[in-house]
């Protein structure tokens, strides 16, 4: 049998246990991923581009679990009564290929895409930060802020979005939890005197949400927006001046913010950084920048964590997904058995 996790059963789940807390615990199992990166199998993700949007296979193995995520782009969703961002992701055991646990991922992404950018910012970004700038108040907003304050302490917010629906969206969800939230007036009044900034926007395109002459000596940028062919968030010349950190080099080269720079434009590898083969950040002047586009490893981290988290609980079912004959060279015997006679 092979466990499944619906969406009531992630809900819940979430609900048990509390988001924060939750990403909270994501930090730690990706940071043990990450330091034993090189032991995984990894590709750029497979991706099909429409004018609608994207679909894309994110596959990946620690040659004893492989797994994948399906997931989509569509950022004209919202407007047709659709997210912008679904998925589901599936892990099976490497010495015969059965599925044992398949989970929703459309709530699980957000969780580990907010744990990451909180494990980065954790390790890179000034320890004496205080307050955040959100740039884009979406789907993916309020995770990444409630996951900056567990690992870095921050409560202090400001937001910038052009569709003030978003950001009151926003301040709603979050004021009771006690942030103090500081609605902007412009992108450049949300990151004048912020520590970490995070951009997220949704628009399939390249953009300029942030310019050079908006960043400031010792800032932390997390642009975790654009993940795709086309679509960037920061002028070019920012990554000029910053210290860039990726995920996957050849996955980051087609899709992040240095898409648009030559090959051979210096990168670290974030997991470098844990593992102390790289520096991160060398002075409290010195601009970091994240340049996040969603990575495989992080997807199976965060179905192994759910997966473990759930063990010996009601938060999943058992589905009969894998075809078990008697005789597992008969599969016809097996078919027949429940066909009709003369069938």
């Amino acid at each position: 049998m092979t466990r499944f996790v619906d969406v009531h059963n992630m809900v819940r789940w979430i609900g048990h246990h509390g988001p924060t807390a939750i990403m909270s615990g994501l930090v730690g199992y990706l940071e043990e991923d990450f330091r034993r990166w090189p032991a995984f199998d990894k590709s750029p993700r497979v991706a099909s581009h429409t004018p609608y949007g994207v679909i894309e296979l994110m596959p990946t193995s620690d040659m004893e679990t492989y797994g994948f995520k399906y997931v989509n782009g569509h950022p004209s969703n919202p407007a047709r009564g659709f997210q912008t961002v679904t998925a589901f992701g599936v892990l099976a055991d490497v010495h015969n290929g059965y599925p044992t646990f398949i989970s929703e991922m459309t709530v699980l992404t957000a969780l580990r895409t907010a744990a990451t950018s909180a494990m980065v910012a954790k390790a890179l970004a000034r320890p004496d930060s205080t307050t955040m700038a959100l740039i884009g108040t979406g789907s993916q907003s309020e995770f990444q802020s409630c996951a900056i304050r567990s690992e870095l302490g921050i409560n202090s917010l400001r937001i910038w979005d052009t569709d003030p629906e978003a950001m009151a969206k926003f301040v709603r969800n979050l004021t009771p939890l006690g942030f103090e939230i500081t609605v902007a007036t412009s992108a450049g009044d949300a990151v004048s005197g912020a520590d970490v900034v995070t951009t997220c926007t949704a628009d399939k395109t390249n953009a300029t949400v942030l310019t050079h002459d908006m960043i400031e000596p010792g800032m932390h940028l997390n642009a975790i927006g654009g993940d795709c062919p086309g679509k960037t968030e920061l002028e070019p010349a920012i990554l000029d001046e910053a210290t860039v950190f990726v995920e996957f080099p050849p996955q980051t080269r087609i899709e992040g913010e240095i898409q648009n720079h030559p090959a051979d434009f210096p990168v670290t590898e974030f997991w470098q950084v844990l593992t102390g083969e790289a520096p991160g950040r060398t002075s409290a002047g010195q601009v970091t920048l994240f340049d996040s586009v969603g990575f495989a490893i992080e997807d199976f981290t965060a179905l192994r964590y759910v997966r473990d988290s759930v063990d010996a609980t009601d938060f999943y079912e058992d589905i009969d997904l894998v075809a078990n004959p008697d005789d597992p060279k008969d599969l016809f015997g097996f078919v027949g058995a429940f066909a009709p006679v003369g069938g």
